[in-house]
């Protein structure tokens, strides 16, 4: 380990403690690098902010982000595989939208920091 050492070593051994007491499992921080990994591609991102306003059927989030069906389509997989969106049929339609609330929280969270004023 580098570094100076700490002078205050009871309060160091506390915290070392209280963090190691919560540190997630190594299949928790896999999950977890893969789910930001997901949101960390432009287009997926846009497909995201898209479906945080309005479900979307393949052709209408195509129409919006101008772009390609297929492309969108293979994007979604990616996305569904992450159980970042689901989908619903209706009759021959088919309508994405985000997986739940935390996926939505996720993205209302991201635009309020990047918005934030320093």
């Amino acid at each position: 380990m580098s570094g100076s050492a700490c002078s205050d070593t009871k309060t160091h051994t506390e915290n070392v403690g209280r963090v190691k007491a919560q540190m997630l499992s190594e299949r928790d921080f896999l999950f977890l690098a893969e789910l930001f990994k997901a949101f960390g591609d432009y287009t997926r991102a846009r497909i995201l902010y898209a479906l945080s306003v309005n479900e979307l059927c393949v052709c209408a989030l195509a129409e919006v982000l101008d772009m390609s069906q297929s492309a969108i389509s293979h994007q979604l997989r990616l996305l569904r595989a992450a159980r970042l969106v689901r989908y619903r049929k209706e009759g021959k339609n088919v309508f994405y939208t985000l997986d739940d609330e935390h996926v939505q929280n996720l993205i209302v969270l991201g635009i309020d920091h990047i918005r934030e004023e320093r």
